[in-house]
């Protein structure tokens, strides 16, 4: 009996020194993000404020250099008083999180990434990634120099439906892709009623990068990208139009691009003067069609037989949410495909087309990609 209680003794003794040697991080893996919060005027910011308190992220930070804005948004009441902060850096410094999202103008999504890479912070930024290619290159070179994550939030990747059609194509059930047709937008971000510091910056070339070209143009040069595999476009050309200069008189509310591949064509039509708000999508191969007409409901032609309207099959987590994909891919849980919509290559990608398409517009010609 005594042998027997030696034995449980050393035992113990030998399971608490190997415990201790294990790092801590992994008996942290299911604890909450540490989540940093990087301006507040994006009306997207409601994506956060609807998942506090769920479990899967904790709200360490945030910084907003507005007073007024600082102290009037939807996270005030929400998030303790103490973790507001002036300066982006200091909030870094002083509350180290483990990834930042950034919720300002598409123009200060550089700013984020100069400060968060050096401190190697991961970063996620709503869509689009950058406002020119110029700055879409440095925070490659950034990211890839401080070895942090990049990531690109587009509200279409959650869609079940764009992530079956995804299946169906990778399946060959249509055959070769020879055309998308992609629709996005709404009646106006003033029209839907957008507010003051959002349309501030939203409707503002420098801070945007531009009209409904930029703000929903992006939708389909993303998901055209991953439905290409990351197949370079030949070339761009792009048709803006300005139906309501009285209402958005720096920018464009209305794009027609047409971007081209060797075998396949895509037309991206962005709008901020639809009668009513969609983001859906035609493809056609040589075998079948998709039509995928809502988040989760969508039609097929394959084989010569109509199937729809039916609902897509649901997600599985983490890739059914931006935030419990964001903690699983941060947490290296789960890997990223090539090429996935929210992946820092597919998104130089997305705006160099988005680049070529402005300098279309601009000049009237088609721009040819090296």
């Amino acid at each position: 009996m005594k042998s027997y209680l030696h034995f449980l003794k050393s035992s113990s003794k030998m399971l608490l020194i190997v415990l201790s040697l294990i790092p801590f991080g992994l008996f942290a893996q299911d604890a909450p993000l540490r989540l940093g919060v990087a301006g507040v005027t994006h009306g997207h910011l409601g994506e956060v404020v609807r998942r506090i308190g769920r479990g899967d992220f904790q709200i360490v930070g945030v910084a907003e250099p507005n007073d007024t804005y600082r102290h009037h948004n939807d996270l005030v009441g929400r998030v303790d008083a103490s973790l507001f902060y002036k300066d982006l850096g200091e909030m870094l410094d002083a509350t180290k999180p483990e990834v930042v999202v950034a919720y300002g103008s598409i123009y200060d999504h550089e700013n984020v990434v100069e400060a968060c890479a050096p401190r190697h912070i991961h970063v996620m930024v709503e869509k689009p990634l950058a406002t020119t290619l110029k700055a879409a290159k440095r925070i490659q070179k950034l990211a890839e120099k401080y070895d942090i994550m990049v990531l690109t939030n587009y509200e279409t990747t959650w869609y079940s439906s764009n992530q079956y059609a995804y299946k169906l194509i990778q399946e060959g059930q249509i055959g070769n892709l020879v055309r998308l047709n992609i629709y996005d937008g709404h009646e106006g971000p003033k029209e839907i009623g957008c507010s003051d510091m959002f349309l501030e910056w939203l409707t503002d070339p420098v801070l945007n990068g531009g009209g409904a070209l930029i703000d929903f143009g992006c939708y389909g040069a993303n998901l055209a990208t991953w439905l290409m595999h990351g197949e370079r476009p030949t070339s761009v050309y792009c048709v803006t139009k300005q139906h309501k200069p009285n209402v958005y008189p720096k920018v464009d509310d209305d794009a027609t691009i047409v971007v081209k591949y060797p075998g396949t064509t895509v037309q991206i039509m962005a709008s901020w003067c639809w009668s009513q708000g969609r983001k859906d999508m035609y493809v056609y191969g040589m075998k079948g069609s998709i039509f995928q007409k809502t988040p989760t409901q969508m039609e097929t032609f394959i084989d010569r037989k109509n199937e729809g309207p039916f609902e897509a099959p649901r997600l599985d987590t983490p890739i059914n949410d931006s935030f419990r994909f964001l903690k699983a891919t941060i947490r290296r849980e789960h890997k990223l495909p090539p090429y996935d919509l929210s992946s820092l290559e597919n998104n130089l990608l997305v705006v160099e087309i988005l680049d070529a398409a402005r300098k279309s517009a601009k000049t009237g010609k088609v721009v040819k990609l090296k």
